[in-house]
């Protein structure tokens, strides 16, 4: 599960806190520390005891890997003051988020809670190559001039600045940079999710949601959950019946209770609409 990562400059101290390294080898493992999603205390705790020997802190600001969990602004907050207390980074894995929840990435929506705020470095995935293979990484400009040509750091990919897809990506930024893009797919997914909300509440089916542009998260509980011991909360056996439920109606879902979703620009209302009405059909068989 997607958790805040710290990463140690150093080695020879044992792991603080949960961590979710089964089947990981050890020298990998050995210099990261897995805490709790928006648990301040751990986080508090961690940097007292080691704080100096802190490299960076890897971050979703949306964690999608547990469904759709948002970093509470308290927590996001306080990461970024203690990163800064103690000389080290902070690291915006924007993967999932980059683009789809917003013009600029999530990013920007908490840059509109926290005055000031703004990530050390940014990561992206392929959806800045408009979905074909490619990812990239930006920062602070001090950070940046470590890289070569510039600096001593060496990076490179075999798929860096592939020309198809830097063009795919472009375009792709072009066409969601028009005005009014991202708030017209958020009211879009947001028709879903109240949508599904809606019915389940009818059948009487404990369910919450959450969304953000195109990206929704939604369980079969009362509340939404806050950290991943929240979410494992789901009754996994009745969210299988939901998900087999709407894909025998031609509707298909992520396959496990973990993962968040997608509304793209192409889906219409008439979509929407219909995998409304075939959740209330499924809703009243659970």
């Amino acid at each position: 599960h997607a958790d805040s990562l710290l990463v140690k400059a150093g080695s020879g101290l044992a792991t603080f806190g949960s961590s979710s390294s089964a089947g990981v080898p050890a020298d990998v493992v050995k210099d990261t520390i897995v805490l709790e999603y928006n648990d301040i205390a751990q986080l508090e705790e961690a940097f007292a005891k080691i704080g100096s020997e802190v490299a960076c802190v890897i971050m979703e600001p949306i964690a999608g890997n547990m469904n759709f969990v948002r970093a509470s602004v308290d927590f996001t907050r306080r990461i970024r003051e203690l990163t800064q207390e103690h000389g080290a980074l902070m690291i915006y894995d924007e993967v999932m988020t980059g683009f789809r929840v917003a013009l600029g990435c999530a990013q920007s929506i908490y840059a509109q809670q926290i005055e000031g705020f703004q990530p050390d470095l940014t990561v992206i995935g392929k959806v800045i190559g408009g979905g074909m293979p490619m990812a990239a990484f930006g920062g602070r400009r001090d950070i940046m001039e470590k890289l070569s040509p510039l600096g001593p750091v060496y990076q490179a990919g075999t798929l860096s600045g592939n020309p198809i897809a830097t063009a795919c990506g472009l375009k792709t930024l072009e066409l969601i940079s028009q005005p009014g893009f991202h708030a017209q797919l958020h009211l879009k997914t947001g028709m879903l999710m109240q949508g599904l909300k809606s019915e389940a509440d009818a059948a009487g089916i404990p369910f919450s949601i959450d969304w953000q542009g195109g990206l929704f998260g939604f369980y079969l509980l009362p509340e939404l959950p806050a950290t991943y011991h929240e979410v494992m909360k789901t009754d996994g056996a009745l969210f299988n019946k939901f998900f087999h439920g709407m894909l025998e109606r031609g509707h298909y879902f992520a396959p496990a209770l973990y993962e968040a979703g997608f509304v793209s620009a192409a889906h219409t209302e008439a979509d929407i609409d219909r995998t409304i009405e075939a959740a209330s059909e499924v809703f009243k068989t659970l």
